[in-house]
């Protein structure tokens, strides 16, 4: 029993102290985010690997989750007479929930890791350390680019996964079934809302992305510099951000209706 509770007491203070540090390493960053120069260069290179080279992964994934949601969606409504409903479902089930969800979960797999193990590998090579001794402080020049642009990236990617998910809806629900096409994109304009659903879908993603951001390159700037502390973090952000993502999930509609 005493070891147990000696257990418990460690771990719970090894999880203080780790969002302690959490929260120092967020103030730097967001100090870095508002102080000049914004280095463009870097920025524009970020976009690309962040968000171009995800492209492909959105668009398939988002174009499938559709098409699952469309025959689902249609399967259950044809019970109960509702199949000109399909439209709306799909919609609302992407924008509110599948849109930003699904991207943040994506880009924490392929983005959030690629990028911890980038900064990870630089702290286990000393070049974090060469910049400190050039006078260039790494959270402005290596991190600041890396979070500002998942940020950027991931409404972005949102919204293309949602285009993709309706269009894989509608192949489902019209050209597979049998649906009216005009019943069905009727159905979604009547139903979605630009400010309580699409703003707050965007809302939503932005929101992921900033928790993204910071998760990922705070494991890769305090990871141990070794190669084993690299493969380490870079498992870490993908489980604790995936895991955080789904409980933010809950919070934000639970206590914004988003």
């Amino acid at each position: 029993m005493i070891h147990a509770v000696a257990y418990i007491g460690a771990r719970t203070l090894k999880f203080i102290s780790e969002l302690g540090h959490i929260t120092v390493f967020g103030f730097r960053l967001c100090v870095a985010a508002v102080t000049p120069p914004l280095r463009g260069g870097l920025l524009l290179d970020e976009i690309y690997k962040l968000g171009v080279l995800s492209l492909m992964i959105i668009c398939i994934s988002g174009l499938t989750v559709g098409m699952v949601l469309g025959l689902q969606g249609y399967n259950t409504l044809v019970r109960f007479g509702a199949e000109e409903s399909l439209g709306a479902v799909v919609a609302l089930s992407l924008i509110r929930e599948f849109g930003p969800v699904m991207t943040a979960l994506l880009l924490t797999g392929r983005a959030g890791s690629a990028t911890t193990a980038e900064i990870g590998t630089m702290v286990a090579t000393e070049q974090l350390d060469g910049l400190r001794m050039m006078s260039v402080d790494p959270i402005d020049y290596v991190v600041k680019p890396k979070a500002l642009m998942m940020l950027l990236v991931t409404p972005l990617l949102s919204a293309l996964f949602i285009v993709f998910g309706i269009f894989g809806g509608y192949l489902i629900g019209v050209a597979m079934m049998g649906g009216d096409s005009g019943t069905f994109i009727a159905s979604m304009e009547n139903s979605v809302d630009f400010v309580n659903d699409v703003a707050g879908s965007f809302l939503k993603a932005g929101l992921f992305g900033v928790l993204i951001g910071l998760v990922a390159t705070y494991r890769g700037y305090s990871c141990e510099p070794t190669s084993a502390g690299v493969s380490a973090a870079t498992t870490s952000t993908v489980v604790t951000t995936s895991v955080s993502i789904l409980i933010f999930d809950y919070f934000i509609t639970a206590l914004w209706g988003v």
